[in-house]
């Protein structure tokens, strides 16, 4: 090993390699800077740290960068848990700390690999590959949390993003960590002595050229073709379907406020207001509003006849809201509460109004229920004002006319799986109604967004987004943003999408490319270690 990075000075630099690397993490993701095109640079400090070291000493600096780096993306839990969930401080903070610790230990686990490998096996295949299977395992691990993977910093990056129609985000994601393990590679610094005298890996050598340079090239300069090659031919297919005008309804209702009786006529008149405001920017087909957008239980409360009124006659446009329901089980009369979007369409003959619901399927740990009730018989959701929340199970699209909808509430738009069944169950455009307000004014409504535009890409959907606080926007098929609104605004925002029926192959193959990944890995791990044994 380099004794200049064996001395403490030398720990020191690998130190400060390690949080450089969470620096540009955080200024690269969205957010508040969003500088994009640094995420294709952001590992390479954290590589050349743990060039030369043993797995455990890189696992070290992995974590502390995870940690910091994953501290600066979910800050807002603070938000969410304090302010507007009301938990103290010294509940928060450790929630905080134990979440971005748990994100961390991927890092870590990506960092020990890379040492392990690094005299073993080509790194340029290792990276990416680990990434992308830490990825894959961290989204469904304790129900799931893929909050801001990688590939979503390059969301609006044309030259990339056009490829998640084939491998989902995670392609991307790969191409990023490929692009920094090149880069790294290809900086002698600093200089590392063999293991076990096994052959240093280097693009140097004429075997490693192809594997480790010329095919790595190959696969990003094929992934950039693809993509421009794909957006174009999905504006002409754009251009000729058929569209349908929707009318996004931003309510701004203040969270504190939002489940108080005594507000609830005025919140529907505020939503009832906006509707009429949409109509005079021309005719709207689907009127959207966001998640729980009807503070109370529509089947039993005298409010829901007004909004209904105003969808009943022939012409009107339809209403896409979401609101609390609730249900007694026939099995023990026991009562349970979804969160729910209900699709109200005028009837052809005027005389009544047609009802659809979807009830949410993935639902927010702590937030709108409790794990393990058994051994927290004591312990209450965030949102307290129904207790917990049951899942629902039918992921059909709500119909209107020859548009049919994949509904998604709240963060549910951050798991790829679910858009994708809905789109393999006939859905030709995708709605996210949520509620943003939990975030305050944090970063955390911009990061939202980009995992929106994924979802859209992934299946070649549109997506329209709807969210009490912001930010709604209106997404095309090939990822654009076509409207957007900023947050804590009352605005209405209309606009155009295409429905598109043609499935892409992600939507039919779903989660392939990460499971290749895990399986490519797990072979190379087998002949790193056969080789190992042998020398």
């Amino acid at each position: 090993m380099n004794t200049a990075f064996s001395s403490k000075a030398g720990q020191g630099r690998r130190l400060i390699l390690a949080l450089v690397t969470s620096l540009i993490l955080f200024v690269a993701s969205p957010g508040q800077w969003a500088v994009s095109p640094l995420a294709w640079v952001a590992l390479v400090p954290l590589l050349l740290a743990c060039r030369g070291l043993s797995a455990k000493a890189s696992a070290w600096l992995g974590l502390l960068s995870g940690v910091i780096y994953f501290l600066s993306l979910i800050y807002w839990i603070i938000i969410a848990l304090g302010r507007y969930g009301g938990l103290p401080l010294w509940l928060t903070l450790p929630a905080l700390l134990g979440l971005a610790f748990y994100m961390g230990l991927s890092m870590a686990a990506f960092a020990a690999m890379i040492s392990w490998s690094e005299k073993r096996l080509p790194t340029v295949w290792i990276a990416p590959m680990t990434w992308v299977g830490l990825d894959f395992v961290r989204a469904w691990l304790f129900t799931g949390f893929p909050w801001l993977d990688l590939g979503y910093s390059q969301f609006s990056f044309p030259l990339v993003n056009q490829t998640a129609d084939i491998t989902g985000h995670h392609g991307i994601t790969f191409l990023i960590v490929m692009v920094n393990t090149l880069i790294a590679r290809l900086i002698p610094w600093p200089q590392i002595a063999p293991i076990n005298n096994s052959q240093t890996v280097s693009p140097d050598t004429p075997c490693s050229l192809l594997s480790c340079l010329v095919l790595p090239l190959f696969v990003i300069a094929t992934a950039c073709g693809y993509s421009l090659w794909r957006a174009q031919n999905l504006e002409i297919a754009m251009a000729q379907a058929s569209t349908i005008s929707i009318g996004l309804i931003q309510g701004n209702i203040d969270q504190s406020e939002k489940w108080l009786p005594g507000l609830q006529e005025k919140t529907v008149n505020i939503y009832l207001s906006l509707s009429e405001e949409s109509a005079t920017q021309g005719p709207i087909d689907l009127l959207i509003w966001p998640e729980t957008a009807l503070p109370f239980f529509p089947s039993e409360h005298p409010l829901f006849q007004r909004v209904t009124a105003s969808v009943t006659s022939p012409g009107s446009p339809s209403l896409l809201t979401g609101a609390p329901h609730f249900e007694s089980a026939p099995t023990n009369n026991l009562t349970n509460y979804f969160n729910s979007a209900f699709l109200i369409t005028p009837a052809s003959t005027g005389e009544f109004t047609a009802l659809q619901r979807y009830d949410k399927e993935h639902l927010v740990p702590f937030g709108e229920y409790i794990p393990l009730q058994n051994f927290l018989p004591k312990a209450m959701p965030l949102v307290q004002t129904m207790g917990n929340f049951s899942p629902g199970t039918d992921a059909a699209p709500l119909i209107d006319d020859q548009t049919r909808i994949g509904v998604l509430i709240c963060f549910e738009s951050i798991f790829p799986n679910l858009a994708r069944i809905r789109t393999l169950h006939g859905a030709n455009i995708l709605v996210n109604l949520t509620n943003d307000a939990w975030y305050g004014r944090s970063s955390a409504p911009y990061q939202q967004v980009p995992m929106a535009v994924l979802r859209a890409i992934e299946n070649r959907r549109s997506l329209a987004r709807s969210a009490n606080t912001g930010i709604s926007c209106l997404i095309d098929p090939v990822g654009k943003v076509l409207a957007t609104t900023t947050i804590f605004e009352a605005k209405v925002t209309t606009g155009r999408l295409p429905l598109l029926e043609e499935k892409s192959f992600y939507s039919q193959a779903g989660y392939l490319f990460p499971n290749l990944c895990l399986l490519c890995l797990s072979l190379l791990l087998l002949y790193g270690i056969l080789q190992r044994d042998r020398v």
